[in-house]
């Protein structure tokens, strides 16, 4: 029986302590060492994990050894000089959300890691979710027909962040799921925004995405809603999918709903619409979490029992069009084109689940 794969976690604020939890519960890996900057921080961990090394410094950490593996939970702007520090010094990466800060830096940390031929694995924990892997599986079966568009809002009120704006932070999770379904970047981005707490920091923005074929997906993302929304709809030729991932049960409803249009009319008066109204279905989900599901996954693929399901290429595709939305928010909500081209570990996935 191979020995568990020691972890490490950079940083220990909001998310950290929940890779240290899901990892602490796997046979196959066990929690070594902890840093974070933060003095309160660490001591908090000291007290739940008191067999855990502590350290206030990442490099430190990497340089003490016992670690096989990184998971990084820290600020976006740390992601490049942490993972890339990891890959060089051997150990494999786990790194949150979105990737880097730019595709150059997502582009070098897959050069570094490709080199070193080692695991770098990306946090898009939505990819893990059975909901979004029925949610595939439905699509791929052709029971919706071709998808038409796509609407997503994820909203709620905070947590302000100050190093990036509101399409990085939340919309990263519905643009894995979108290019997972898509199977392919979008033609062209538009980005829509305003900045109402912090000055040049978008909280609230709206996304549209052109895909080939006059496929469509909008995402509305805020920092300043009231109440917390995490909802989308797949739109197909022969039906629809509601996706509300706050409700305890019944996370999924497929409708068997669709518009018509005549083939063949000779004048307006003849033209008419016929709607379609049939059952609406409730797939049974597994339980489970999907963090946990992650980490076990990324435990196996440092093993080498599996190839990552959200690798680093899927990172760099929702960092280009994080980067081309920057662009639009520049330009007033300009269009800025991408080049469409297909993702293959997109588009693979999306094929096997």
């Amino acid at each position: 029986m191979n020995p568990p794969v020691s972890v490490g976690i950079a940083g220990y604020g909001y998310w950290g302590p929940n890779l240290a939890r899901n990892f602490r519960s796997l046979p196959g890996a066990r929690v070594a060492a902890v840093c974070d900057p933060d003095p309160e921080r660490l001591e908090r961990m000291r007290r739940s994990l008191p067999e855990v090394a502590a350290f206030r410094d990442c490099g430190e950490m990497l340089a003490a050894g016992g670690i096989d593996a990184l998971a990084i939970a820290t600020p976006v702007a740390s992601h490049h000089a942490l993972a890339r520090a990891a890959l060089l010094a051997g150990r494999h990466v786990l790194v949150e959300k979105p990737m880097a800060a730019s595709v150059a830096q997502c582009e070098d940390l897959i050069r570094t890691a490709d080199a070193a031929g080692l695991t770098l694995m990306v946090g898009h924990t939505y990819l893990y979710s059975e909901a979004v892997r029925k949610i595939t599986e439905i699509i791929g079966s052709g029971e919706i027909g071709e998808v038409r568009y796509i609407n997503c809002q994820r909203l709620n009120l905070g947590l302000f962040q100050t190093d990036i704006n509101v399409a990085w932070d939340l919309a990263p999770h519905d643009l894995s799921i979108i290019l997972r379904v898509m199977g392919s970047l979008p033609e062209t981005v538009n980005c829509q925004g305003n900045a109402h707490v912090h000055p040049e920091i978008e909280d609230v923005t709206n996304i549209s995405l052109k895909f080939a074929g006059g496929r469509f997906a909008t995402i509305q993302s805020s920092w300043l809603e009231p109440r917390k929304v995490r909802q989308m709809t797949f739109v197909g030729t022969r039906g629809m999918i509601v996706f509300d991932d706050l409700e305890p049960h019944g996370k999924i409803r497929v409708h068997d709903v669709r518009v018509d249009c005549p083939p063949h009319y000779d004048n307006f008066a003849e033209f008419q619409y016929s709607y379609h109204y049939g059952e609406c279905r409730i797939p049974h989900l597994d339980q489970g979490e999907p963090l946990g599901r992650m980490c076990a996954h990324f435990i196996d693929c440092v093993a080498g029992a599996a190839v990552p399901d959200s690798p680093a290429a899927t990172g760099l595709e929702v960092v280009r069009v994080l980067e081309a939305c920057d662009a639009s928010l520049k330009q007033g909500g300009g269009a800025v084109s991408m080049d469409p081209r297909p993702c293959p570990a997109l588009a693979g996935l999306a094929a096997a689940v």
